[in-house]
């Protein structure tokens, strides 16, 4: 991609195909980004139709794509986690109400492209990582105290990372001797303990990754939000869900399956009333992005789109 303006969302059709099933129905963008799925949502809705917007982002909040959209008295943004959807809700008094849930997870492009933001090894700039950064610890000051077993342990399950141990241990020596606090220096402590490479990636790929996703706490917010769809949801509404990596897609699978079978008792217990009753039914099998996608916008290789709808 060329620039921040340029940002392409991944699986745009297949999306609004699955999330859309009444045009004059109240949906939930859980991940505004530059406003590419909510913009084509706006489109295909009635003008009776509502979209409430959500991102923890204050530059995509802030967005020119934003206002532009903010015009139109259907739409509305929050600056907030979609962990706190349940909230959202509530406030507008849509529970049991809403049509469908979107779910765009993981960094956007432009978080990317902004070396300030300090999300990307390939741009040197303050190692920040933050989505919110008007709340919680960066990434420099999680790693200048964070014990070495859990950066460890983060590395690990994380980023799948296994070159972990040595380099959470080179990070606290580090440390001790300078604080790190840009993408550069992070990268290169990484680079220089990783010396077999992953054909096509970067050394420092993994554990960037790692600490984005301990930073933000993206997979805590994930179990959060999907713990609350059915209670957002009216009867035929649908989940939608695109995620880039497989810690995030085992987690939507997972719950996607758990609640299409009903609630598993153990068999000394007594059942309960419905416990078998299945909350949601996934609707055909995981969408990944077309040839022709990956060619025009490379993201989107390891996309993956699960649908549910609520029973």
């Amino acid at each position: 991609m060329a620039g921040v303006g340029l940002h392409k969302s991944v699986l745009l059709d297949e999306a609004l195909s699955g999330l859309i099933r009444q045009t004059d129905g109240v949906y939930i963008d859980g991940t505004f980004g530059r406003g590419g799925h909510s913009r084509a949502i706006m489109r295909a809705l009635s003008a009776q139709g509502k979209l409430l917007a959500i991102d923890k982002d204050m530059d995509a909040v802030n967005s020119s794509q934003a206002r532009q959209l903010l015009s139109d008295g259907r739409f509305e943004l929050a600056h907030s986690s979609f962990a706190q959807m349940r909230e959202l809700v509530d406030e507008r008094q849509w529970s049991g109400e809403v049509d469908g849930i979107l779910l765009d997870l993981g960094v956007s492009s432009p978080q990317l492209d902004v070396a300030e933001r300090g999300f990307s090894f390939m741009k040197d700039g303050p190692l920040d990582m933050r989505m919110d950064v008007t709340q919680g610890e960066s990434a420099a000051q999680w790693l200048s105290h964070v014990e070495e077993r859990e950066l460890l342990k983060v590395l690990r399950d994380y980023g799948e990372e296994k070159f972990a141990r040595k380099i959470a241990a080179q990070i606290v020596l580090q440390r001790d001797e300078k604080a790190i606090e840009t993408t550069s220096q992070l990268a290169s402590l990484i680079e220089s303990v990783v010396k077999k490479r992953e054909l096509g990636k970067h050394p420092a790929t993994r554990s960037f990754q790692a600490i984005r996703i301990k930073v933000n706490k993206e997979l805590d917010d994930l179990e959060d939000v999907l713990a609350q769809a059915s209670d957002i949801l009216k009867q035929g509404g649908r989940l939608v869900v695109i995620s880039f990596h497989s810690l995030e897609d085992r987690i939507v699978k997972r719950f996607m399956r758990e609640q299409s079978r009903g609630v598993i008792v153990p068999r000394h217990l007594p059942l309960p009333v419905d416990a078998d009753k299945p909350l949601f039914k996934c609707i055909g099998k995981a969408i990944k992005a077309s040839v022709e996608e990956v060619k025009e916008n490379v993201r989107s290789r390891s996309a993956v789109l699960r649908i549910a709808e609520k029973l």
